[in-house]
């Protein structure tokens, strides 16, 4: 009879595996794997109650918000309705994304303070900036005075018991004098205030190792986002596990890198479901990441 066991240690897995695991389950404290609500945001409007129960059934215990109205709420529910909603089916939400481009761009409080008052109603603890305005980080002093204004968000932020985070796409990494916004960024931002968020799928896609990142700076990536790339066509996601990014051998680092919440996102869906989509990624990385 062949064990799960055997079977891993038969494909040259087991290894990994067991390296794997304890480092994931002392970094991430047993939160339980995350969806980015973004994945779901063409079925969301039509029914956020029922995209929710679906999140839950999948096998995700946190999700990550993103695309709140001052209008519609969440898809039509109240910030206090919609967090009854995660709490009912079991699920939590740490974070949040919540465009800043009007305190970035003007120094404008408003919308941060609307966002922070929401974090907290449903019980997020992190408000992450998803991007910026690429006119903001034209020179090295743009990049400079951006990372200032991080500083003081995260003032603002602590303040109410509350963290901001940043998330990357690839542009983080293009050249600005003789540096990148990313670099300015991590090395002009308080350890202690400035949590990073960092997408697997961009950084890969922008050339750069995650591993090199997290040697560089320990403990910053208190969030990954867990987005596979599509072996055929670079532009696509695809199922975890199903693509081209070594995930078992990147957060074997995870630790190193400080991640506490593994939060899976797919923008894209190719001949699935994208309810089969999720269950499989979240299986995934129950099964082989241990997450």
């Amino acid at each position: 009879m062949t064990t799960r066991r055997t079977f891993l240690a038969q494909a040259g897995l087991l290894s990994a595996g067991a390296m794997l695991a304890p480092s994931l389950l002392s970094a991430k404290e047993k939160n339980g794997a995350g969806l980015q609500l973004y994945s779901l945001r063409n079925e969301l409007p039509a029914d956020v109650k029922g995209v929710i129960g679906k999140v839950a059934k999948a096998g995700f215990k946190e999700v990550e918000t993103f695309g709140y109205s001052k209008e519609k709420g969440y898809w039509g529910l109240p910030s206090k309705d919609f967090g009854t909603l995660l709490k009912d089916n079991g699920l939590s939400s740490p974070s949040g994304h919540y465009g800043l481009d009007s305190f970035f761009g003007e120094g404008k409080t408003d919308d941060l303070k609307m966002y922070m008052e929401v974090a907290n109603t449903i019980g997020q603890t992190y408000i992450i900036v998803p991007s910026l305005n690429h006119n903001f980080i034209k020179t090295v002093d743009d990049c400079k005075g951006v990372a200032e204004k991080m500083n003081k968000a995260a003032e603002i932020c602590k303040a109410s018991g509350l963290k901001l985070g940043y998330h990357n796409h690839n542009f983080e990494w293009a050249p600005v004098g003789d540096t990148t916004f990313y670099d300015v960024v991590l090395n002009n931002t308080d350890p202690k205030l400035v949590n990073m968020e960092m997408d697997l799928y961009w950084v890969v896609r922008a050339g750069q190792d995650p591993l090199a990142i997290f040697e560089k700076h320990p403990g910053r990536f208190t969030f990954v986002h867990i987005k596979d790339r599509d072996k055929t066509n670079g532009n696509l996601n695809t199922e975890i596990g199903t693509g081209d990014i070594d995930f078992v051998k990147i957060l074997s680092k995870a630790k190193q890198g400080g991640v506490k919440h593994f939060i899976v996102e797919q923008e894209n869906y190719t001949n699935i479901d994208p309810y089969v989509s999720i269950a499989q990624s979240a299986a995934y990385l129950k099964n082989t990441l241990h997450i």
